[in-house]
């Protein structure tokens, strides 16, 4: 269905909501950033905001996280209005930027002090939650030194630990992973998903959609202050045509019958392989196979071939993806 902005959504889990957000809007005099944007997002998911440079993701992000106000709308986040009650929504919820926070003239050990200074924890509480963190992000065998000898990886992991010492129960990620090599993106995944887990919700705004793929429960794509379209990575892929279901036959008998039940598919005589374009849908696979049975049709191998979100990005935004930019440089 589409929703107020336009976009094409999904249907949504029914859980508590950990971000409501309605008719959102922002200008800087007759440049419009956000045009009456709604959000949900269920309490202990992962979230992702994909979009264009300048699209408006991290103008989201700072309205959400209190840092900038909206010009328009209601957001509540985990059940604090926040235009009426900022700071308590200030005390639910945890920012980590497109930069490390981090202060070079600390040790990691003191920057995760500091934190729990500044979140007015007893001493002895701050230093176990210190301690604590420390262990959970391998960095206690650097917590004595000083960030600036850390690698990439390790800042991005001190500064995600800093963000947890208030123990926050909402997450924004600002495109945490930006600069890190495939190894150390990886290790921060998995540390998202354990933080989800435990209970967190986190909203990520990435440029890697393989990021949003592997990590998101749900994604909004947003083009000139707008969402254009919203649902799971999946729903998000069979929006876009060039899907097809893959057969392969043992004998070119089995070719022939297939390709005269499926009109419009495209066989290889050579391979013994026929595609029919399909979105790669339960129902859809269900009424195909129903099809063959009825023919008696027996086939050898079946593969289901989807549109990546890449394809989703360049077909609703009319721009290629970050990484689709990367590949021709």
């Amino acid at each position: 269905m589409n929703d107020r902005n336009g976009a094409r959504k999904m249907g949504t889990a029914s859980f508590p909501s950990a971000i409501v957000a309605t008719g959102v809007r922002k200008s800087y005099g007759d440049h419009v950033v956000l045009d009456g944007i709604d959000l949900h997002v269920p309490a202990g998911t992962i979230f992702s905001l994909l979009g264009p440079n300048g699209a408006g993701k991290t103008t989201t992000v700072q309205i959400l996280s209190t840092l900038i106000g909206a010009d328009s709308g209601e957001i509540h986040i985990a059940g604090h209005d926040l235009a009426r009650d900022p700071d308590a929504v200030r005390t639910s919820i945890g920012v980590t930027g497109q930069f490390s926070a981090v202060d070079n003239l600390l040790t990691g050990e003191e920057n995760l002090l500091l934190m729990a200074d500044l979140h007015h924890l007893e001493r002895r509480e701050g230093r176990r939650r210190t301690a604590e963190l420390l262990e959970r992000f391998d960095l206690v065998e650097a917590a004595k030194r000083t960030p600036a000898t850390y690698s990439g990886g390790m800042r991005r992991r001190l500064d995600l630990a800093m963000t947890l010492v208030g123990d926050p129960r909402v997450i924004f990620l600002d495109e945490p992973t930006t600069g890190l090599d495939p190894r150390t993106r990886r290790t921060m995944w998995q540390a998202i998903r354990d933080l989800v887990a435990g209970g967190v919700t986190i909203f990520l705004t990435t440029q890697y959609l393989e990021e949003a793929d592997q990590l998101a429960d749900r994604i909004a794509l947003l083009d000139h202050g707008k969402l254009v379209a919203e649902g799971t990575a999946d729903e998000l892929k069979r929006l876009i045509p060039g899907g097809h279901v893959s057969l392969r036959f043992a004998d070119p008998a089995g070719l022939d019958m297939a390709a005269r039940t499926f009109p419009g598919s495209t066989r290889d005589d050579d391979a013994l392989t026929l595609q029919i374009p399909g979105d790669g849908g339960v129902r859809s696979l269900r009424a195909m196979l129903n099809h063959l049975d009825s023919a008696a049709i027996d086939v050898e191998e079946l593969s289901v071939h989807t549109p990546d979100l890449d394809d989703v990005f360049l077909a609703l935004t009319g721009r290629p993806s970050e990484k689709e930019k990367e590949s021709v440089r």
